[in-house]
């Protein structure tokens, strides 16, 4: 079965920067889109950056252009979230998710099917 491993969460100051990464195993097609999703405490599920192995295309959230990239190992499915300028209101519990590219790089989380377990990023 596909499993996600998120790695590298944690604590930084406002202004820093984390870079996680996200591995993906057991996963059955031969493309494939990663994303990075957040879920602050009392608020909904949200897309921050997605990328698929079809030119590498990418979709980022407006909240985080210009501050956060992905990239992608396609030989590892292995992902890469860059966050820079980190904001308190990034705080949040960072998921990664895995589907099949149909197409669309959508920042939905109901239209992803993989998920991991998550890694909390805390900025103060």
């Amino acid at each position: 079965h596909v499993q996600l491993v998120e790695s590298g969460g944690g604590s930084v100051q406002t202004g820093g920067s984390l870079r996680v990464s996200c591995a993906a195993s057991g996963y059955p097609y031969s493309t494939i889109c990663m994303g990075w999703f957040r879920q602050a405490p009392g608020r909904e599920r949200e897309g921050v950056a997605v990328i698929c192995t079809i030119g590498g295309s990418q979709n980022y959230a407006d909240s985080v252009k210009g501050r956060f990239t992905i990239s992608l190992d396609s030989a590892k499915n292995t992902v890469y979230p860059q966050m820079n300028s980190l904001q308190p209101e990034d705080t949040a519990m960072y998921y990664c998710a895995a589907k099949r590219y149909t197409g669309t790089w959508s920042l939905l989380p109901s239209h992803w099917h993989y998920w991991g377990q998550g890694t909390q990023v805390t900025v103060s």
